[in-house]
């Protein structure tokens, strides 16, 4: 668990780590250079779960090995399925990482949303539901590995 309290954004149990995986964690079905030594590192203080559509049919090759949560999209509704993920887990305990159209509800609903910007660019809808707008995957989770350094950004 993480324990943030920023002044004018209140306090967060952060429990869960959920995470985009193409255009986030991945670009072009390929993992960020970085992104696992990070996880590894953040597997300690969250329990990590990635929800994608698997556009590029990697992710259980990339994560298959690893305890943490994949979940593969039905490609119905993908922006209200990952939101729905998101409150199951309970929204409040959730940080959500991601860039895309379809994951703007779930940035809206999080305790603590990040927008990541990489190379696929970040939707719009995106951008406006985050809390933080990042330059990248490895900023997001070095964020929250030091998370002394989201107070000068988000308090108030």
């Amino acid at each position: 668990m993480m324990e943030i309290n920023i002044a004018g954004f209140g306090q967060r149990h952060l429990e869960h780590l959920v995470l985009d995986y193409n255009g986030t964690l991945a670009l072009d079905g390929r993992i960020q250079p970085g992104v696992m030594s990070k996880l590894s590192q953040l597997k300690q203080l969250l329990q990590i779960h990635i929800l994608t559509a698997d556009t590029f049919g990697t992710v259980q090759n990339t994560f298959g090995h690893t305890n943490y949560t994949i979940y593969v999209l039905d490609n119905k509704d993908e922006r209200e399925a990952k939101a729905q993920y998101v409150r199951t887990l309970g929204t409040l305990s959730c940080v959500c990482l991601g860039n895309g159209n379809n994951d703007a509800n779930m940035l809206k609903e999080a305790g603590l949303s990040m927008v990541i910007l990489q190379p696929e660019g970040v939707a719009h809808d995106a951008l406006l539901a985050a809390h933080v707008i990042v330059p990248g995957i490895e900023h997001a989770l070095d964020l929250l590995l030091y998370p002394n350094r989201l107070q000068a950004t988000l308090r108030r």
